[in-house]
C-alpha cells in the first residue's frame, strides 16, 4: 500500500514506507551472538569489517554491511530476529483460528462463495515459514541469478556467498544504490519497463517469481556496469504451473477478443469457478465489469474522475461483481496479486498514465510469436484464437498487429490493447517481415504462416490469373460464331496419375479449371494477403492490380500451353 498513489494519499504512503526497511531494531550484540552460533566461529574471523549498527531493519531480520576476511569482497549480512519463529507461529495460530471463524461466517452468509480462506492463510503461512529459513532464500537467489540474468539484460541479482549461509544467516554481495521508488520520475519510468520485463519473464516463462517486490527490494545500482536494476531479498518466492501460465495468457487473449464465454472457461481452468458454475451468469458479469476497461479508462488521472483505473482496480471490481456466484481465489493468486499491485504502484509514481496491461502486452505478444509451435500447446491455442478467424483462416491484419505489438507498438482501446486496430506509429511491413523471418518469429512462422502459404499463393495466383485473363483484348466475333475465348486451342491438361497430356480446350475453360472464381470470403483474404505481401516487397505504391498485371503474360501463356 505504500506504493499505491491511486489508493492512498502522500502522508499515509510515507508512514507505510517506513515498514519496508526501518522497523524497530534489535541489539547488535544479539545479532553478533547469532552470527557466532550459526557460523561456528567468532564473526571477526569471517568478516574483516562489520558495521556496528544495522544499515536496515525489516520485520524478520536486519542487515549489516561487512567485508569478507578471505577475499575483501563487500557483503550484506542478513541476521534473523531472535525468537522470530516463536512469534510468527503464535501470530499464525491466532490468524488460523480467526480464518476458521471467518470461513464459517462466509459459508452461512454467502454460501455461493467458495473461496477457501483457511487454505489461503495456509498458503501464506507456508510462504512465511519458507521465508524464515534463509537457506531457502539463498538457493532462490542463486537460481534467480543464474536463470534471470541470462534472459533479461540489464537485470542484476547479487551473488550469494553460499558457504556462509545458514537457516538464520544469509550473506550476499553488497550493492550500493538507490531504491527505485526514490529515483527521479523520469528514471522510474525507464526502469519500470525493465522491471516489468523482468517480472513477466519470471511469471509467464519461468513460473518462479519474486513475490515481494516492494521498493526496498528494487535498487538502481550506482555501478551501472553490473546492471540497470538490481533485485534483492528472495525470501518470498512463488511458483506457478505451466498450465496456469498458459491459461493466464489465454485470459488476456479472450478479453481482447471480447470472448467472455471462453474467458469463463479460463476461470474454471484456473480454479476460480467450479465446473458446475452458471456460465451464462458469469459471462454477463464479466462483460459488465470488463467493458469499461475495454472501451475507456486509464491510470491515476482517470481514477480521480471515477472511471476505471489500473490492474488492481480491475481485479477488485471483478472480485466484487462475482460475489453472487461461487467464485474463489486460488491460494497462489493472493501472492501474485500483491506482487502485481506493488509493481503497478511503483510505475504509477513515475507515470500517472501508466496502464499495466498495455505496457505488458509486447512481452505477451513476443511469447505468443515465439511459442506458437507444439512445445507449448496452450500458447499455440491462444495464438490461433488471436490471429485466425472462427473458421481457422489466418487474418493478415491481426497477424500484422501481433508482430507490431511484439516490436513495441501497441494499439490501445481503453486500458486494454485492440488486436484489430492499427497502432499510431507501427513498424513498416519490411520491418515486420524481418521480425517474422527472425528467430523470435520462428514458431509463429512455422506454426501458422507457412501453413497458410500454399493457400495464400493459390488464392493470389487465381486472383491474378482471372484478372489478367479478363483484361486481355477480345477480338470481335460474329453472332453465329463462338468468341475467341471459346475456340479450342492446344494446351496441356493434368491427368489422374499426375502427368500431363496434350489436348484442345477453350482458353476460358482452361482458366476456369486452373483458377476457379474466389468466394467473397476468399476475396477478402486474398486482398489482405496481397496488401501484406506487396508491402513486404516494397510494392505498396504499385498496387495489387499492377502486380497482378505483371504476372498476367506468364500465367496466361502457361495456361494456354505456350511460353513467354
Amino acid at each position: 500500500m505504500s506504493v499505491r498513489p491511486d489508493v492512498l494519499g502522500p502522508r499515509a504512503m510515507a508512514e507505510l514506507a517506513g515498514l519496508q526497511d526501518a522497523v524497530r531494531r534489535f541489539p547488535s550484540d544479539v545479532a553478533r551472538e547469532a552470527l557466532r552460533q550459526e557460523l561456528g566461529r567468532p564473526p571477526e574471523e569471517v568478516f574483516s569489517e562489520l558495521s556496528e549498527e544495522p544499515v536496515a531493519a525489516a520485520s524478520l531480520s536486519q542487515v549489516y554491511r561487512g567485508r569478507l576476511a578471505a577475499d575483501g569482497r563487500e557483503v550484506a549480512v542478513k541476521v534473523q530476529r531472535p525468537q522470530i519463529l516463536e512469534t510468527v507461529s503464535k501470530d499464525l495460530y491466532v490468524l488460523r483460528r480467526a480464518a476458521e471463524v471467518y470461513q464459517g461466517v462466509i459459508d452461512r452468509v454467502l454460501p455461493q462463495q467458495r473461496t477457501d480462506y483457511t487454505a489461503l492463510l495456509n498458503e501464506w503461512a507456508i510462504g512465511f515459514y519458507s521465508e524464515l529459513d534463509f537457506l531457502n532464500e539463498a538457493k532462490n537467489q542463486a537460481r534467480m541469478r543464474e536463470e534471470l540474468m541470462a534472459q533479461v539484460p540489464g537485470i542484476y541479482v547479487p551473488e550469494v556467498v553460499m558457504e556462509l549461509c545458514t537457516r538464520r544467516v544469509v550473506v550476499t554481495e553488497w550493492i550500493d544504490g538507490v531504491k527505485l521508488s526514490e529515483c527521479e520520475n523520469s528514471e522510474i519510468k525507464d526502469l519500470v519497463a525493465l522491471g516489468q520485463e523482468c517480472f513477466l519473464v519470471q511469471l509467464l516463462r519461468m513460473g518462479f517469481f519474486h513475490a515481494d517486490p516492494h521498493p526496498g527490494n528494487l535498487i538502481r545500482p550506482d555501478d551501472q556496469s553490473k546492471g540497470k536494476l538490481a533485485l534483492i531479498d528472495f525470501g518470498l518466492i512463488a511458483r506457478i504451473s505451466e498450465r496456469d501460465r498458459e491459461t493466464i495468457v489465454s485470459c488476456i487473449v479472450h478479453i481482447a477478443n471480447r470472448d467472455f464465454a471462453a474467458l469463463t472457461e479460463d476461470f474454471v481452468q484456473l480454479g476460480m469457478l467450479p465446473p458446475d458454475a452458471d456460465r451464462a451468469k458469469v459471462q454477463g458479469l464479466a462483460e459488465r465489469v470488463l467493458s469499461p476497461y475495454l472501451y475507456g479508462g486509464g491510470g491515476v488521472a482517470s481514477a480521480f474522475q471515477n472511471t476505471p483505473g489500473g490492474f488492481q482496480a480491475l481485479t477488485g471490481d471483478l472480485v466484487s461483481a462475482m460475489s453472487d456466484v461461487p467464485f474463489s481465489v486460488p491460494a497462489y493468486f493472493a501472492v501474485l496479486g500483491r506482487a502485481v499491485a506493488v509493481l503497478e504502484g511503483i510505475a504509477l509514481t513515475g507515470d500517472p498514465s501508466y496502464r499495466l496491461v498495455l505496457e505488458s502486452y509486447p512481452f505477451v505478444a513476443r511469447e505468443l510469436a515465439s511459442a506458437g509451435g507444439g512445445e507449448r500447446p496452450g500458447l499455440r491455442r491462444a495464438l490461433a484464437e488471436l490471429i485466425t478467424s472462427d473458421g481457422g483462416q489466418l487474418q493478415p491484419r491481426r497477424l500484422s498487429n501481433l508482430i507490431s505489438s511484439a516490436m513495441g507498438s501497441v494499439a490501445a482501446q481503453g486500458t486494454f490493447f485492440d488486436p484489430d486496430a492499427v497502432a499510431e506509429d507501427p513498424p513498416d511491413l519490411q520491418q515486420q517481415l524481418r521480425f517474422l523471418l527472425s528467430e523470435q518469429g520462428r514458431a509463429l512462422r512455422e506454426g501458422f504462416v507457412e501453413e497458410e502459404a500454399v493457400e495464400a499463393a493459390d488464392l493470389l495466383v487465381r486472383q491474378a490469373l482471372r484478372r489478367a485473363f479478363a483484361s486481355l483484348p477480345v477480338p470481335p466475333s460474329l453472332p453465329f460464331l463462338p468468341t475467341a475465348n471459346q475456340l479450342p486451342v492446344p494446351t496441356l491438361l493434368p491427368t489422374v496419375d499426375g502427368s500431363w497430356q496434350p489436348a484442345l480446350a477453350a482458353p476460358a475453360k482452361v482458366v476456369e479449371m486452373a483458377a476457379p472464381a474466389l468466394s467473397p470470403q476468399e476475396e477478402v483474404y486474398a486482398r489482405g494477403m496481397s496488401d501484406l505481401t506487396a508491402g513486404a516487397l516494397g510494392l505498396e505504391d504499385i498496387g495489387v492490380e499492377a502486380v497482378a498485371s505483371r504476372l498476367a503474360p506468364a500465367l496466361v501463356s502457361n495456361a494456354a500451353g505456350g511460353s513467354t
